[in-house]
């Protein structure tokens, strides 16, 4: 196998994640590396991984772990509750409630309304459909929703663009002074049910829908030491 130079891999995964994420960058850089190491212990044993230099670990290393402000409950219900529009508020507390991300609740059906299911349709995950499970009381809310608009069955229940959701959303925020965020009521969704005793696995699996229980864990808030002292007495009370 002819020899390749790091020079000549930088210059490729450059042209490959140009304005992409650095957790994109490194998941290619990783791909490649992986490929050469392959090559390297199947073929060739003097072969020299390319990728293998400090300049190429630097540039690509793995992205810093994010850690996010998460809404206190107190102050998503009253959010909910100043959002008069019934439209707004729906979508607003599918969001909170059920932990759906904004995409998924604009692609909403009428025929996707099943009780207290929500069946989603070509779900990110790639599968055929998910479901999300909202409270009894949003769910009503729904169904009324639709009978008072006389929405079709495939016809969206919220007929706006995606950039017209988050500015509704943004100046939901705006009335308690904060800036806010479509995502940002999926995250309170999974840290309110996990600081409630939801086990991990039902946050992760039936109100996030993450294939990994360490995608969920990115996603519930930091916990402060008077948190901790709190969630102690609970426990042993």
């Amino acid at each position: 196998m002819g020899s390749i130079s790091s020079e000549e891999i930088l210059v490729l995964l450059n042209s490959i994640t140009e304005g992409r994420k650095q957790s994109t960058k490194h998941s290619r850089y990783s791909h490649l590396r992986s490929f050469f190491n392959f090559v390297k212990e199947t073929f060739d044993p003097t072969f020299q991984n390319p990728c293998d230099t400090p300049i190429l670990k630097k540039l690509f290393r793995p992205a810093k772990a994010s850690q996010w402000n998460i809404i206190a409950k107190e102050t998503v219900d009253e959010i909910i509750f100043r959002t008069t529009k019934p439209r707004n508020r729906l979508m607003l507390e599918l969001m909170a409630r059920g932990g759906m991300r904004i995409g998924e609740v604009l692609r909403l059906t009428a025929r996707d309304i099943d009780g207290r299911r929500l069946i989603l349709r070509n779900p990110k995950s790639g599968k055929e459909e998910e479901f999300v499970f909202v409270p009894r009381k949003v769910a009503s809310r729904l169904r009324d929703y639709i009978r008072e608009k006389g929405i079709g069955l495939e016809q969206r229940l919220f007929p706006i663009t995606y950039p017209a959701a988050r500015i509704m959303v943004k100046k939901a925020g705006e009335l308690l002074g904060i800036h806010l965020r479509p995502h940002d009521f999926r995250r309170h969704s999974a840290t309110y049910a996990s600081r409630s005793g939801t086990p991990i696995e039902i946050v992760s699996k039936v109100i996030l829908r993450h294939a990994n229980l360490s995608t969920t864990q990115r996603y519930l808030g930091k916990v402060s030491e008077s948190e901790a002292a709190i969630w102690i007495d609970r426990i042993y009370e």
